[in-house]
């Protein structure tokens, strides 16, 4: 029998894992020399502020679970200019946590929008043009 404890564990909400996305980002670009800002609530079309040498881009984390999810929740009209999209597989509870990275104008080409919902695919964004492509970061705060 589950405890009420193992079962939390088993299948986190669906804001737990954005929640641990945008620490997962951050910690990342810590990592990177960056200053990083997280915003707080639901609903924002920011998560982060990464700061590097008096400059700051805005940063929007998207999280899944695991691969069986497929892919982010995402409307084409809700890109915005002047944001880098992170896309953050979490692989699972004991998985390598996966990362890509996207300008606004990749963002807005790679996602498939529906007439009520949009999707960027997890199939679309593996491919080194977008994996761990920290250096997007570098480019866009220097273009600030």
């Amino acid at each position: 029998m589950k405890t009420k404890s193992k079962e939390i564990h088993d299948k986190p909400d669906r804001n737990s894992s954005h929640l641990a996305g945008e620490f997962f980002v951050a910690a990342e670009l810590y990592r990177r020399g960056y200053s990083v800002a997280m915003t707080l609530g639901n609903a924002k079309a920011i998560d982060l502020y990464a700061e590097l040498e008096t400059k700051t881009i805005n940063v929007q984390v998207k999280a899944i679970r695991s691969k069986k999810s497929i892919g982010w929740p995402m409307m084409r009209d809700k890109v915005i200019d002047n944001v880098i999209y992170i896309l953050v597989n979490l692989n699972g509870q004991d998985g390598v946590v996966d990362y890509y990275i996207l300008s606004p104008s990749e963002a807005r080409s790679k996602t498939k929008q529906y007439e009520t919902r949009g999707i960027i695919d997890l199939s679309t964004v593996t491919s080194k043009e977008f994996h761990n492509r920290w250096d997007k970061i570098r480019d866009a705060i220097e273009n600030v």
